[in-house]
């Protein structure tokens, strides 16, 4: 009988473990971290990441901070244009209120300008790290999806001794509060700006065929520019498109006419 009363704590034990592992798990949420980037006049822009964490309210700024992603990845912000994105972190948080993200860079950043690369220096990015502000909150059982869009162009700034030097300029939106637009437009090479209340919000240039998609855009309307790289073709201007968060309003096919 006592050797029957072990083995049934023992069960009751590990059933209780097992119970409270499970109860763990469902009660964590999750945090997945897109990147994407604007088109800019360089060949490539390489960003060596080395680190990504989050970092939680009320928390002091040594020890506020979880790490969700510490695998070295290299990208090139260049190939992450025209609604390209990438996974950049997927992870388990738990639920709590977040107000930033950082991200720690090392070397072997560069950008490559008329085929040659140079080295690209990013100010403290190996020791405190590129820090954006955007305030969160993990609930359990639910995965907070984050776009994070470079802009590489306003970013990258060539110093008087020929370095260069990058200051990042990075919007962070939800994805689940954003949509995008997108259309297709002839003749085939244009740039295109979403444009509110006046500012330029998203900028991207069209690919070979013509098509263009801005992404990451809060849900509201804005004006659509359209600016060929042909001069001889006129800008073209759509207003009041409306943005649906989860959505993408299409412009649909756009022909431009000769000035």
């Amino acid at each position: 009988m006592y050797l029957l009363g072990t083995v049934a704590m023992c069960i009751c034990i590990m059933f209780s473990s097992c119970s409270e592992k499970s109860t763990k798990t469902t009660t964590q949420g999750g945090i997945r971290i897109y990147l994407a980037d604007k088109p800019a006049v360089y060949d490539a822009v390489n960003i060596v990441v080395s680190q990504v964490s989050v970092h939680i309210a009320d928390q002091d700024s040594e020890s506020g901070w979880t790490v969700i992603s510490d695998t070295i990845q290299t990208y090139d912000l260049l190939e992450l244009s025209n609604g390209a994105m990438v996974l950049f972190a997927n992870h388990t948080l738990d639920p709590a209120h977040y107000t930033q993200i950082r991200l720690k860079v090392t070397d072997g950043c560069n950008v490559v300008v008329d085929g040659i690369p140079y080295d690209l220096k990013i100010p403290s990015g190996e020791q405190s790290g590129i820090k954006i502000n955007h305030q969160f909150q993990i609930q359990p059982g639910e995965t907070y999806e984050l776009l994070l869009d470079f802009d590489a162009e306003k970013s990258i700034h060539q110093k008087g001794n020929g370095d260069y030097q990058m200051q990042p300029v990075i919007r962070a939106v939800s994805v689940a509060t954003s949509g995008s637009i997108s259309g297709v437009v002839d003749p085939d090479s244009i740039n295109a700006y979403a444009i509110a209340n006046p500012d330029t919000v998203a900028h991207t240039h069209s690919d070979t065929t013509g098509y263009f998609r801005l992404v990451g855009l809060p849900a509201g309307l804005y004006s659509v520019q359209i600016v060929p790289d042909d001069a001889t073709y006129a800008d073209t201007v759509f207003s009041d498109v409306a943005v649906v968060a989860g959505q993408t309003a299409d412009l649909g096919s756009i022909q431009l006419r000769k000035k």
